[in-house]
């Protein structure tokens, strides 16, 4: 098993930012040179992470050769403009792309016209059927004197 490659170090990248460029497609300082900051943040964006500003900030300084906390302000302002359109293109994520809730319908069914009617029945003296008082059930415990089940403590 061969060792793998040394990963290269990437100023004002840490691990887990390095790791997102790495599924991106960007996997040294050449890379992201060629790819530019915006367009790496875009693909991370796109992949499903959720980075944040800083590390638009970071991968700038990064092509530039400074601290992530030394870009301009001007220079700021316009890579979040533009980052803000980028992102608008890019679709939603699946989470955000549920369908909108439409009416809820009630379907009756054919033959119920007791149901049409709103009938419960009780207007004709039936009780509503709760599975309560089945004549044909038998005691649970299995006694039919009607005593205590567990006979615990009678005297025969």
């Amino acid at each position: 098993m061969s060792p793998s490659p040394p990963v290269e170090k990437i100023r004002n990248i840490g691990p887990k930012s390095m790791a997102w460029l790495r599924q991106t497609g960007v996997r040294t300082l050449v890379d992201l040179q060629a790819v530019g900051a915006l367009a790496a943040f875009v693909r991370i964006k796109r992949a499903g992470f959720r980075p944040s500003l800083n590390l638009l900030y970071a991968l700038e300084g990064a092509i530039l050769g400074c601290h992530w906390q030394e870009i301009p302000d001007a220079r700021r302002v316009e890579l979040v403009q533009l980052a803000e359109a980028e992102v608008a293109l890019l679709p939603q994520p699946k989470w955000k792309r549920m369908p909108a809730a439409t009416p809820v319908t009630t379907t009756q069914m054919e033959g119920s016209e007791r149901a049409e009617a709103g009938d419960d029945g009780a207007a004709y003296g039936e009780a509503p059927e709760f599975g309560f008082d089945d004549a044909g059930a038998e005691a649970v415990g299995g006694d039919e004197s009607g005593g205590d089940a567990g006979g615990v403590g009678e005297d025969s």
